[in-house]
């Protein structure tokens, strides 16, 4: 394996629209989400492995959820765990580790990849992935990789990407937002736009690069601390310097700003795993077209529901169509898959009214 290929692993996220069984203390990375046996870190793990040499795979983590790394990931060193003290977004602590990798190897091409999302073809995905390093060893540029959209999503962003071009590596012109419906389908219409699926790719060089041309402060923020990453006296200059970083996206932070960008259409099937339905989407059905994982069910009269419970609970369903039926120690959940953006408001509601503890 190539000794300068690196990995930034993306697992900081809370996941609240998968509760009750991803909760602040345990979100849904850490959970095996899809019944394989597997947690979804995990999984991201291990398919990163097959290309990037497993020392070299940081995980980006929030400081509570250090233990759950350890105890997920046992061959993982210390040195491998980038802890952020506080949440502010996905620039931050990408320049952060980026920083700490280049010193140690000036020659890092990297990947950036979150914990959560399903890939099936991940063979697929690691020669996308072996294409974009080719690419970025060899010229200044930040990569990403875009999901061909099968409908018109509005969860998404979209990447605009230049028609005019013949190669697979396709220059990017723009970045959208999240578009309505029929925005989306003019995007699709018109044939040159992809998904955003938060996956990037790019030299330690060309990284660092654009976050000192585009974003000075954060730059100078966390190059003031060169001196002390990887060594005894980096996580006293974290905690007292982590905080006052920008709250802010690495799309907007660099991204948007920068004109050596370029996205490859990706050859695999993606999901990004962000809700119950998506989780739906993916999971094998049963002769109703309901998704189980874990549970016995008998069900009659119910279609289209996601059921999910601890290991071979018997669950009895009558007359309930496309509900969200998730069972987890103290919550019960049953809710209209149609409604599931409003699970976040839910929660607050379960929180405000019987305790934190519960989210």
């Amino acid at each position: 394996m190539n000794k300068n290929y690196y990995a930034i692993l993306m697992a900081g996220g809370v996941g609240s629209r998968f509760w009750p069984v991803s909760t602040q203390d345990f979100p849904k990375q850490f959970h095996d989400m899809l019944g394989t046996g597997e947690t979804l870190i995990q999984k991201t793990f291990n398919r990163l492995a097959t290309l990037i040499p497993k020392e070299n795979i940081f995980i980006l983590t929030n400081e509570r959820y250090n233990d759950l790394v350890f105890q997920q990931l046992p061959d993982v060193t210390k040195r491998q765990v980038v802890l952020e003290p506080a949440m502010r977004n996905t620039a931050p602590c990408i320049l952060y580790a980026s920083l700490k990798i280049q010193k140690e190897n000036k020659d890092a091409i990297m990947i950036v990849a979150p914990s959560d999302h399903w890939i099936e073809d991940e063979k697929a995905f690691a020669n996308n992935v072996q294409q974009a390093f080719n690419f970025c060893e060899n010229n200044n540029a930040l990569m990403t990789l875009g999901i061909t959209p099968t409908f018109p999503n509005t969860g998404y962003g979209y990447i605009e990407y230049n028609k005019a071009s013949d190669s697979n590596i396709k220059p990017v012109a723009q970045f959208r937002e999240k578009p309505d419906y029929d925005t989306a389908k003019s995007f699709i219409s018109q044939g040159n736009f992809l998904w955003n699926a938060g996956i990037f790719m790019w030299s330690v060089k060309s990284v660092i690069e654009a976050f000192k041309n585009n974003q000075p402060d954060l730059f100078n923020l966390f190059e003031n601390g060169i001196a002390t990453y990887n060594t005894d006296f980096e996580d006293n200059f974290i905690k007292d310097n982590y905080g006052k970083a920008e709250n802010i996206s690495v799309d907007y932070a660099i991204m948007e700003k920068s004109k050596n960008v370029y996205v490859i259409p990706a050859t695999f099937d993606w999901n990004d795993l962000g809700t119950w339905g998506s989780l739906y989407d993916k999971l094998e059905k049963d002769d109703n077209a309901n998704a189980v994982v874990n549970a016995r069910t008998i069900t009659e009269d119910a279609t289209g529901n996601m059921i999910r419970t601890k290991a071979d609970k018997v669950v009895v369903v009558d007359g309930l169509q496309d509900y969200i039926i998730v069972d987890k120690d103290e919550v019960l959940l049953i809710f209209p898959k149609a409604k599931e953006q409003d699970i976040k408001k839910v929660l607050q509601n379960v929180k405000n009214k019987f305790g934190d503890h519960l989210g």
